[in-house]
């Protein structure tokens, strides 16, 4: 089946003129009548009536022009919605990010420029989120602390610093300016799991200075830790980009080595070009 001669004959039956069908078309009135003269020559078939003043459909044409109408209806159709995401009118983003504070104000920007896009947003650790870009399940992520690696595409967002998040009433909560790292020697503390980004940055900075805090509580989650400060069971550790304001805790930005971590924006280098990526990563810029 030749789908040209199909368009040819559904450009004359919605147009009713083979003139018109060709400027529908943006080819010559004879292409047009050739197509639809071989269309019905080959299957032998009268689809149209020619007279002086117009072309009119036979039984059989009426019948195809139904079929060829929804059938070429339908590809106006994609048509109209692939263009539509081209242009960014629509179109679904999947993003990952290792903590809500840096990529809400993101997403609000993404929104504002280009509100017909919608977003699906999954939170995780580190690892989860790494690893839901690397299996496509997302198409950009917020990450911490990621190694370079072949076919992963980097932009950086930045630094963040740790700080130790006291209760309010604390002896060390007072002072405003940085709080040095061994003033947390022997101190009771309520940390994230050993596995979080911010837990691994923080025993690392203590073991360059032979700091050995007294570990109490480990915990899964960022606001578990803030609950458990705020109920004095210990001092804790949280990123600058991760500060709420919360009456019952104080935030003292730590001081020393080591005590940054980097936060990037990635995407599969082979889908870097695609245009509701491209738009994301400009977001970042």
């Amino acid at each position: 089946m030749n789908l040209f001669q199909l368009r040819a004959f559904d450009a004359v039956a919605r147009e009713g003129s083979f003139t018109r069908a060709a400027a529908r078309l943006f080819i010559s009135q004879p292409a047009v009548t050739g197509h639809v003269k071989a269309l019905e020559e080959h299957y032998q078939i009268t689809l149209l009536r020619r007279t002086a003043r117009r072309v009119e459909l036979t039984e059989e044409g009426t019948r195809l022009a139904a079929i060829t109408r929804a059938m070429f209806g339908m590809a106006e159709e994609a048509q109209a919605m692939l263009e539509a995401n081209r242009q960014l009118l629509t179109g679904r983003l999947e993003v990952a990010a290792d903590g809500p504070h840096r990529v809400m104000p993101m997403l609000a920007q993404l929104r504002a420029r280009f509100p017909g896009i919608t977003v699906n947003l999954r939170l995780g650790n580190a690892q989860e989120t790494l690893a839901a870009l690397l299996s496509e399940h997302a198409d950009v992520a917020l990450l911490t602390e990621v190694e370079p690696r072949k076919g992963l595409y980097l932009q950086s967002l930045g630094d963040s610093r740790l700080c130790a998040l006291l209760p309010v009433d604390h002896p060390l909560a007072g002072a405003a300016d940085d709080l040095a790292i061994d003033a947390l020697d022997r101190q009771i503390m309520v940390l994230r799991e050993p596995n979080s980004i911010t837990r691994r940055t923080f025993d690392q900075a203590c073991a360059l200075v032979q700091v050995q805090p007294r570990v109490l509580l480990e915990l899964d989650s960022r606001e578990a830790v803030t609950e458990a400060v705020a109920a004095r069971l210990g001092i804790g550790i949280v990123s600058s980009v991760e500060l709420a304001h919360d009456p019952r805790v104080v935030a003292r930005p730590l001081a020393g080595e080591g005590l940054l971590n980097r936060h990037m924006i990635g995407c599969l280098e082979r889908r870097r070009e695609l245009r509701l990526i491209q738009a994301f990563l400009g977001l970042a810029a």
